[in-house]
């Protein structure tokens, strides 16, 4: 890596430090509250940190999804909101600066990411159709199956290992994918579902070299690749500084590239485009265009504003704009690395190499005495927030849900607990605090107990499932 965090930079390598290319204007006052208040806060939230109220929070690490602080910029264009409720001029500022950054022809708006989801899945996948991806997502193979698709993982082995220091472990593994078309065949295939910086593995990147690869495969067969860009500058970032022939090339310049290998692309803006609601789907294809944009009229609004107020759509016109600004990204994903570095000296299981928007903690290296079915992922966060307050969230066993055909568990190889950095909100001592809480809960894992899930709703069940001590 070519740009480490504020620390390492300063105290590893000899060279003057850099700060946050920005400056707080405003401040939010947090609240700390005692290790008592938090065990009550916790028992009548049955262990589930999406169940806590946020004023029982001190440092939020739950999402990166719409908590980032919008810019000066982004507020006074929320001033100049056109709540038309057709033809918003702010709808065109955004469509200009999505087919100017992202370079698709066709825009359209969606109250937020799994709203775009829906949306491509409804109009593309048929009954019975396979959906090859890098690694499942919550909300994206929901949405699949529940249009009567198959989803299959298609990603490399190595991102199943947290240990693995491959650079980039989001790539798509180019011979699973032709042996899913040789027994499927080509017109069973929907599409390819491609993440860029995948989630569940931990925020790792996908290669240049990888998509342009999958885009000759997929055209020897007449396969479409769909992009979840939700976090495709800190994919950039990876690209610029891991792969060769990019480090002179902006991150602007290399999300447009390896946008230009898929055919269309979803986004939750709540990410990547610095916003705290939004959404949109972009594609290549007139005929795919005019399904959606009927189609987002049946479920979000008008294709002018797709759910979202003319002062939303102006304040993501604007944030498209600034997250690629490369000292933004560095800035970002360098408050990442330094809080993987902490951990890191102190030997503490997370995967590697460190992603781009959050710290995943290997919760099966935490408490190797804990099943998969005790929730070591679950057990974690709740720890976390007992120690200091800090909200996190599960990424294993919970999240994987269920296999529609059998109704069990899905029991996914990474049981992460994943630490996700808010863009542009939290400070290096906020960091500090958050390593040192880590440290203690991992010195205490011995004694930890896990979890039983006690009610199970049926759909998306990690975000309101409650659980019970063991």
């Amino acid at each position: 890596m070519n740009a480490p965090g504020p620390r390492t930079m300063g105290q590893q390598f000899g060279r003057r430090s850099w700060a946050e290319p920005w400056k707080i204007k405003m401040v939010e006052p947090l609240t700390v509250t005692t290790r008592a208040e938090r065990e009550r806060a916790l028992a009548e939230a049955g262990y589930n940190t999406f169940l806590l109220k946020s004023e029982d929070v001190y440092i939020d690490l739950l999402t990166d999804s719409g908590t980032s602080a919008m810019s000066d910029r982004q507020w006074a264009g929320m001033m100049l909101g056109d709540e038309a409720y057709a033809g918003s001029r702010n709808f065109y500022h955004l469509e200009s600066a999505i087919q100017r950054i992202y370079g698709y022809r066709y825009i359209v708006p969606t109250h937020q990411g799994r709203g775009a989801e829906h949306l491509i899945s409804q109009a593309v996948i048929k009954r019975g159709q396979i959906i090859p991806g890098n690694m499942y997502f919550t909300t994206t193979r929901l949405h699949q199956e529940l249009a009567g698709g198959i989803f299959h993982d298609v990603i490399i082995d190595e991102a199943h290992d947290p240990a693995d220091l491959h650079p980039f472990k989001g790539n798509v593994d180019l011979d699973k994918v032709q042996a899913l078309i040789d027994l499927h065949g080509a017109g069973n295939i929907a599409y390819i579902s491609v993440a860029g910086t995948v989630n569940m593995a931990g925020g790792q990147p996908v290669s240049m070299a990888n998509i342009r690869a999958l885009r000759a495969l997929c055209d020897r067969h007449g396969v479409r690749i769909y992009l979840d860009a939700t976090r495709m500058m800190e994919n950039a970032y990876f690209i610029q500084q891991r792969e060769a022939g990019y480090a002179e090339r902006s991150i602007a310049q290399i999300l447009k590239e390896f946008c230009s290998y898929t055919d269309a692309a979803w986004m939750s803006a709540k990410k990547d485009n610095l916003v705290n609601i939004g959404g949109w789907l972009a594609v290549n294809d007139r005929e795919l265009f005019e399904e959606l944009r009927n189609l987002v009229v049946v479920y979000e609004g008008l294709h002018t504003y797709g759910g979202m107020a003319g002062r939303d759509l102006e304040a993501l016109a604007i944030g498209i704009e600034e997250s690629v600004r490369d000292d933004h990204i560095r800035s970002r994903i360098g408050q990442v690395l330094y809080l993987g570095e902490l951990l890191a000296e102190w030997d503490i299981p997370i995967v590697r190499p460190i992603g781009g928007h959050a710290i995943f903690l290997d919760a099966k290296a935490f408490y190797p005495h804990l099943a998969q079915i005790e929730f070591p992922a679950q057990t974690l966060a709740a720890e976390l927030y007992l120690d200091s307050g800090i909200r996190s969230m599960e990424r294993g066993i919970a999240s994987a849900g269920r296999d529609p055909q059998t109704g069990d568990h899905h029991y996914p190889k990474l049981e992460l607990t994943r630490l996700t950095i808010p863009r542009r909100v939290y400070t290096q001592a906020h960091m500090d605090v958050v390593a040192e809480s880590v440290k203690a809960v991992y010195d205490a894992r011995a004694s930890t107990r896990g979890l039983r899930m006690g009610y199970e709703p049926k759909y998306l069940r990690f975000f309101q499932a409650r659980f019970e001590r063991l």
